[in-house]
């Protein structure tokens, strides 16, 4: 495909969730609760682990800023669209479509990377118990974490570089609400065959490769578990917390495996999808962590208790 350097198209047109007014509202309310949600509950997470000092283990700091991800990932679409359910043409400028679509496969790819680095944290703790601390590290655990980060964004800058690179002078309607590659790309004028491999191979073959590795870890330290270790609190534990793992990866890739490792061809689910991959999942974290978690429980009543209700007094 021949580079050009010019871009007619200045900006995108969002054909939003719906073009009912009533319906509009209604998704209005529904998803301003569920980001009111997030943003406290996912910030409490974060200053609980922070203030509690029984929470120091590398899992909690793990945690922490799996949290602050979940933060920043539902905002990078939620706000817009909220804004947008009041608006009769949503549109967004060329720059912001770009924008949108880094920092979420930035912040989405490093949530994926932070999976695989916590699947490892189990595995140093129930696999090597005795040598966990000086394994799982502080200096360790940050640059794990750092590097996470790194490889979100060489990830999101490939996704960025593929999509600048391709000339839009025609129809500049998006069937979504927000910008991702997979509307994008349909729009190009030219032909984005290669782009599209390069993407799919870049999101979708990584998502089903993660996931498969991560769910086979999880299987085998589950059965770890199981074989070596009695029905002691501790084991219940570790089984407790790997059961939430677990889940938090097949909520994190189903949909992400769905969007990005198949043709990006339109469907019907498309919008469904998409509605729970950034907003509904970020909410689900702190609940299923603190559900399952009885320290991250008590560490977050201990908290209210002693700088909220104590001051309220």
């Amino acid at each position: 495909m021949e580079i050009t350097n010019y871009t007619r198209v200045t900006e995108f047109v969002l054909t939003g969730l719906s073009q009912t007014r009533e319906v509009q509202l209604i998704l209005f309310v529904i998803f301003l609760s569920f980001y009111l949600f997030i943003l406290p509950g996912n910030i409490l997470i974060i200053c609980t682990i922070r203030l509690d000092p029984h929470l120091t283990s590398p899992m909690y700091f793990l945690l922490a800023n799996l949290a602050f991800l979940d933060i920043w990932y539902s905002s990078v679409t939620a706000p817009k669209m909220l804004v947008d359910f009041f608006v009769e043409r949503k549109t967004i400028s060329f720059g912001g479509c770009i924008a949108q679509l880094f920092f979420l496969h930035f912040v989405g790819a490093s949530e994926m990377f932070l999976l695989t680095v916590m699947a490892f944290d189990r595995y140093a703790a129930i696999c090597r118990p005795l040598h966990y601390a000086t394994i799982m590290n502080r200096h360790l655990c940050c640059i794990l974490v750092a590097v996470s980060w790194m490889g979100g964004f060489v990830h999101s800058i490939i996704q960025v570089a593929l999509i600048i690179r391709l000339p839009f002078c025609g129809p500049n309607e998006l069937d979504s609400y927000f910008c991702d590659i997979t509307q994008v790309v349909r729009i190009a004028c030219a032909n984005t065959f290669p782009e599209e491999l390069v993407m799919i191979f870049s999101s979708g073959l990584i998502s089903v490769v993660c996931f498969i590795a991560l769910l086979m870890s999880y299987a085998f330290l589950l059965a770890m578990l199981k074989k070596h270790s009695g029905s002691g609190e501790s084991t219940n534990r570790a089984m407790s917390t790997c059961y939430s793992h677990i889940t938090i990866v097949v909520l994190m890739f189903g949909p992400s495996i769905y969007i990005y490792a198949r043709p990006f061809d339109s469907f019907s689910l498309d919008k469904v999808v998409s509605v729970f991959h950034t907003v509904i999942f970020p909410l689900l974290n702190p609940i299923i962590y603190t559900l399952r978690n009885k320290e991250v429980k008590t560490a977050m009543r201990k908290l209210i208790n002693e700088y909220i209700l104590c001051k309220e007094k």
